[in-house]
């Protein structure tokens, strides 16, 4: 019988793992199918609609989420959904055809929705208040670094279509397997007792007014992270980028979210999540104008996503956080429902609009793009916390003097 904190520690253990190699899928994917296609005379247009199709399966699965998870429990919905990415990467290159690409590129979408929806939710309220943001900013860090990682496997398709689909398919087996040692544990009772009884447009309803801004958060980091996995490559390929340079530009992001998540995770545990996300998107949005501004340069191009990954390359586990701050215990799980949903809408907006802001602006528009959805972003924190602030203000000089 293992010590239960040597048990906890296994369980964390192996839900980040299986969460790193669905980044390393993820990440490899995107720019490989995209690059691809783009080498195969495929329009930007009908190469960013099919880069939504993975976006398409999690918006698609993530409101069938809830009720399933809670009748089988967190370890079914971890390997089924890692199953399904497994298989999806293992079939890609028997038959290149942009339906059935995108077909597998749905399913791929449905498993990342089961896995993240069951990883996240188990990890949120599984961890101790005081420790919620250090634990996510662990989860958001595993799943970066196999997204940062990801890319660096597109160069294998010089040596046959086939090695870096059946590398991907070979790593997630690693995890795959493991995932059978774990206990299956189920969402806590009260999660289907009191908010449950509510009908669920009340549910939602409750959830989205409550969280709203934190759900713009998670909208905003889908679009970039799809406009730039999707749409660099274009952008880079067109404005003279080897494929050698694309695959080590395109991680400079995600590495420097993986020097500061960590570090950003306890710091918003200790001074608060409100006040340091719209500082960052904010600073954010002017490093990816910097962007934009230097994007004929490779070196300029590579320190300008490097900073704007430190600043915001933790922002999904940090909205994660912000949400789960906010929403009562029982709502979590919805709370990440609609964060996969926003997420989605994001994604599948990123690469239409990126690739068409390459058409209008193409010296440095997909950058300048991404800049304005994160002004936005910042823009909506702010005013969510002013209108919370003076709720509570009027709620406080309504009480009785006495």
């Amino acid at each position: 019988m293992m010590d239960p904190r040597l048990y906890n520690r296994f369980r964390l253990s192996l839900l980040t793992g299986s969460v790193f190699i669905c980044g390393i899928a993820e990440g490899m994917l995107l720019p490989l199918i995209s690059t691809l296609l783009e080498k195969n005379g495929v329009s930007s247009t009908v190469n960013g609609l099919g880069t939504t199709a993975i976006y398409i399966g999690m918006l698609a699965s993530a409101p069938f989420m809830e009720k399933p998870m809670q009748k089988v429990g967190y370890k079914p919905f971890l390997f089924i959904g890692l199953l399904l990415i497994t298989l999806s990467l293992f079939l890609f290159p028997f038959y290149i055809n942009l339906l059935f690409w995108f077909v597998l590129r749905l399913l791929v979408g449905i498993g990342d929705s089961m896995l993240h929806f069951a990883a996240q939710t188990w990890i949120t309220i599984s961890s101790p208040e005081k420790r919620r943001g250090r634990n996510i900013a662990i989860y958001g860090l595993s799943f970066g670094i196999g997204f940062a990682v990801g890319p660096l496997l597109v160069p294998l398709v010089s040596f046959g279509l086939y090695v870096p689909f059946l590398t991907g398919s070979a790593a997630c087996l690693v995890f795959l397997l493991p995932l059978l040692m774990l206990k299956n544990e189920y969402p806590e009772t009260d999660l289907r007792r009191g908010h449950r009884s509510a009908r669920w447009p009340e549910r939602y309803r409750q959830v989205i007014l409550i969280a709203w801004s934190g759900l713009f958060c998670t909208f905003g980091f889908g679009f970039l992270e799809a406009s730039l996995n999707n749409s660099f490559p274009i952008f880079a390929l067109r404005n003279g980028y080897t494929l050698d340079e694309i695959s080590s530009l395109l991680p400079m992001f995600v590495a420097g979210g993986l020097l500061t998540q960590l570090p950003i995770g306890v710091i918003g545990d200790r001074f608060g999540r409100k006040r340091l996300l719209p500082a960052l998107t904010l600073l954010g949005s002017l490093s990816f104008m910097m962007a934009g501004i230097l994007s004929q340069n490779y070196y300029g191009l590579l320190f300008a996503l490097l900073i704007a990954g430190m600043l915001i390359g933790s922002l999904y586990s940090m909205s994660m956080s912000y949400v789960g701050d906010m929403v009562d215990r029982p709502l979590i799980p919805l709370g990440n429902i609609l964060m996969s949903i926003s997420y989605s809408f994001g994604s599948m907006a990123g690469p239409i609009v990126g690739n068409k802001m390459i058409d209008l602006i193409p010296k440095g528009g997909l950058f300048f793009g991404v800049s304005g959805i994160l002004m936005l972003v910042s823009f909506s924190l702010i005013l969510h916390h002013s209108l919370r602030s003076k709720k509570k203000s009027l709620a406080g000089s309504n009480r009785p003097l006495y």
